[in-house]
């Protein structure tokens, strides 16, 4: 099903780029920096929305389900990408959190601009992949993505929560969602290329979506990134200055456990908060579904009555 886009926000041609091949390079810059400056606005006008997403989100991951981005083209990238950053960042396994983009994986590195029109695929992929305990958040700038809108309609039938993230008012994508966010950017510097504000702002909500979820998810340790995967030098520092700020040891000290800790900082920090062997500690990380927060709390109830 074609629908028609010359009628949508983001399609418009912006008056204050209307010259814009006539200006500077600085002048270009400061209009492209001042149109960015007001999508984090149009965001924050949508926190209630992104907020009831969390939620519901949280409850399906809780139980056992896991979370799918959808899109095509720069959408579908953007969703890749958050996808991918979600296991090293919060020691997640990949399959928690997956993307999916139309014409595949290649498609991340080259555009198949016609993938996005291909609804069988769309409905397709998704029931492939999807059951009912799961979170699909379909990605459009436009809302009208063909490819998306079949498969968020797909997930509906296999009784999938549904989350819509579109950059214009009433689309066909929020009405098939059961949590619709909508963040009106308007018309970008160049007429149409949704690559531009509209792809930053669904940036700004992923970060917010997945980080949220992840903090409520106990991969947070006060603002620190405990889970998260020691897997180069950089990390491996990364994650001695994690044991280091979160127990107040020192650099020497905070090396030595997280080399017993196999470079798990989580376990680093439980051994010298609690003074338990590794293994203990692994087996109450997974009594409490690897939240990191409840095993804290666990343990401090445990060293008060012991």
């Amino acid at each position: 099903m074609q629908h028609d886009t010359s009628t949508l926000l983001t399609e418009q041609s912006n008056r204050r780029s209307a010259n814009l091949d006539k200006l500077s390079t600085q002048e270009i810059l400061r209009l492209i920096n001042e149109e960015d400056q007001t999508v984090a606005v149009q965001v924050q006008s949508v926190l209630p929305d992104i907020e009831k997403a969390i939620q519901a989100i949280v409850a399906r991951l809780e139980n056992g389900g896991k979370m799918y981005y959808i899109g095509a083209g720069s959408s579908g990238r953007i969703g890749m990408l958050d996808a991918a950053e979600c296991p090293p960042t919060f020691g997640v396994d990949p399959s928690m959190v997956s993307a999916i983009i139309a014409g595949g994986e290649q498609a991340m590195f080259q555009a198949v601009e016609d993938a996005e029109d291909q609804e069988q695929a769309g409905a397709a992929d998704v029931r492939a992949r999807l059951t009912s305990k799961d979170v699909l958040i379909g990605l459009s700038a436009s809302g009208q993505t063909p490819y998306v809108l079949s498969g968020l309609h797909e997930a509906s039938l296999l009784n999938v929560l549904t989350v819509s993230v579109s950059c214009n008012t009433g689309t066909s994508l929020s009405l098939l969602a059961d949590v619709p966010i909508e963040i009106p950017v308007g018309p970008e510097v160049i007429a149409g290329s949704t690559r531009l504000k509209a792809t930053t702002a669904q940036k700004m909500v992923l970060n917010m979506i997945s980080s949220t979820v992840m903090i409520h998810l106990g991969k947070v340790y006060r603002n620190l990134m405990v889970n998260v995967q020691a897997s180069n030098e950089k990390l491996r520092l990364r994650v001695v200055n994690i044991v280091m700020q979160a127990t107040g040891v020192d650099e020497e000290t905070a090396q030595a456990y997280c080399q017993q800790a196999g470079g798990d900082a989580r376990i680093a920090i439980l051994m010298i908060m609690f003074g338990l062997l590794p293994d203990e500690l692994a087996f109450r990380l997974r009594q409490n579904q690897e939240h990191f927060g409840k095993t804290v709390e666990q343990l401090y109830r445990w060293k008060q009555q012991s």
